[in-house]
């Protein structure tokens, strides 16, 4: 039984034609760009240096920081260069740049795992470490950190293919062309976890799938139930998703696992098959490049650190002048200005839209119609936190819950007015964020103030003494 929750908009999925592109493979770039940090978390350190020749495979940025992933050459050749370079965010990250030999020389670490480590939920989660697993679905959290830190507090694991973003068909293209593979890789997830079973959910707009993994994959056999899911977006925002498939609710301010709770992409679960059976690191992603400016839609296979522009340039190019190119969903990607910014873990698409889909005003105005509240899928007020947003108001954004906004972008669909609304609660969040540490700040000097004088005050007495 599915159980209903709140909000949510329903734009046209735009799935066609790119749903039926089966995935294929894009020549490589001639160079390289690999972020250290393509994660939550903290950065990663290069472990190579200018000069070095590096394999295929091989790492070459760690960091010693629970919260992280370590990060692995996407091709083999010659790193030129150790320096910044814009990434997706539109910040100036430490990247190692390597030219390309064309050999695909595979590093030693590369070899599928022994059946005994497939047996033990600690082995699962290193290698799965080791390989540098994130949320591929663009969240990036760290996949290992995410398993270990369940221990003892998990008992269900959720399974995300709900894929909701218009466009995005690379989850589905996945689960129609490596069925077996994905399960697998649930069952490894499922193992790690240290639970009998899993809830993948779907949408029914990818009902070949749905029944694919039920009939030639054998999901119920394997301890995987199938969700069809209602196509509704933001279906597979994790907060919507748990709620959706378990009835279970987070409390603001807290994690999918204070309920019990953790989900996963389905892209991740099917990397983690990809480096325990296979030994392969996460240098890899399936991505959809569609929008009204793209040529011809396709779905690719794309090593991590290929800037956007050789993605383009492979797939058939621009039908129409680029208005408007995104990495990621059009409700919830970022919006990029460089073709030069490379893929990374979490992209799973890369959009262009021609001019004509601009539906910007100049004065956007709101006129209390409140359709933002009813589509708010944390049942936040939208229309009173952009008010106070606008107002700096950090106390009433923090009473009004604006750090669970997940920024999914159904107010700013649905709003008539066509106010900035997700942009400005962005913002807001960034002043709550800035806000809480000046009064941390504050509060540690004040102690630290009364703890020197406290302790200067038996000095003090002893002078009185003498």
């Amino acid at each position: 039984m599915l159980f209903k929750s709140h909000g949510g908009v329903h734009p046209n999925d735009m799935k066609a034609p790119a749903n039926e592109a089966e995935i294929s493979t894009i020549p490589q770039p001639p160079q390289v760009v690999i972020p250290m940090s393509q994660h939550i978390g903290a950065p990663c350190t290069p472990l190579v240096a200018v000069g070095d020749e590096v394999k295929l495979g091989q790492k070459i940025g760690e960091a010693k920081a629970p919260v992280s992933a370590p990060i692995h050459a996407s091709v083999s050749g010659k790193v030129v260069a150790i320096e910044p370079h814009l990434n997706n965010l539109g910040n100036m990250v430490t990247s190692v740049v390597i030219e390309n030999d064309f050999k695909d020389t595979p590093a030693e670490t590369m070899v599928p795992a022994s059946a005994e480590a497939l047996e033990s939920p600690e082995q699962i989660a290193d290698i799965v470490r080791e390989a540098g697993i994130v949320g591929m679905g663009g969240a990036t959290f760290p996949t290992a950190f995410k398993i270990t830190s369940g221990w003892g507090k998990v008992d269900t694991v959720i399974i995300n293919g709900a894929e909701c973003e218009p466009y995005i068909n690379s989850d589905y293209r996945t689960m129609v062309e490596h069925p077996d593979d994905l399960l697998k890789g649930i069952q490894l997830i499922m193992k790690a976890c240290k639970v009998d079973k899993a809830y993948f959910g779907i949408e029914l707009n990818k009902k070949f799938a749905i029944d694919l993994l039920n009939i030639k994959g054998g999901a119920k056999a394997m301890g995987i139930e199938i969700v069809p899911l209602k196509c509704q977006y933001p279906q597979g925002a994790e907060k919507t998703l748990i709620k959706t498939v378990t009835g279970r609710e987070v409390p603001p301010g807290g994690l999918p696992a204070s309920v019990g709770c953790s989900v996963f992409n389905a892209f991740t679960a099917y990397s983690v098959y990809k480096a325990c059976y296979e030994g392969w690191p996460a240098i890899e992603r399936v991505v959809t490049v569609a929008g009204s400016a793209i040529a011809e839609p396709k779905n690719v296979k794309v090593r991590v650190g290929t800037p956007m522009q050789w993605v383009f340039e492979q797939t058939g190019g621009f039908a129409k002048e680029p208005w408007k190119i995104i990495m990621g969903g059009p409700m919830m990607g970022m919006a990029q200005y460089d073709l030069e910014v490379p893929c990374g873990k979490g992209t799973a698409s890369l959009l262009a839209f021609a001019a004509d889909e601009d539906k910007t005003v100049e004065n956007p105005v709101c006129i209390r119609c409140g359709q933002c509240i009813d589509a708010c899928p944390m049942n936040l007020q939208p229309i009173f936190m952009y008010m106070y947003e606008e107002k700096d108001d950090v106390e009433m954004l923090q009473k009004l819950n604006i750090m669970d906004c997940v920024e999914c972008g159904s107010c700013s669909y649905i709003c008539p007015g066509r106010l900035h609304l997700t942009h400005a609660f962005k913002t807001g969040k960034a002043k709550v964020q800035a806000y809480q540490a000046a009064l941390k700040a504050k509060e540690e000097a004040e102690k630290a103030k009364a703890e020197a004088a406290a302790g200067e005050a038996p000095a003090e007495e002893k002078k009185e003494e003498k």
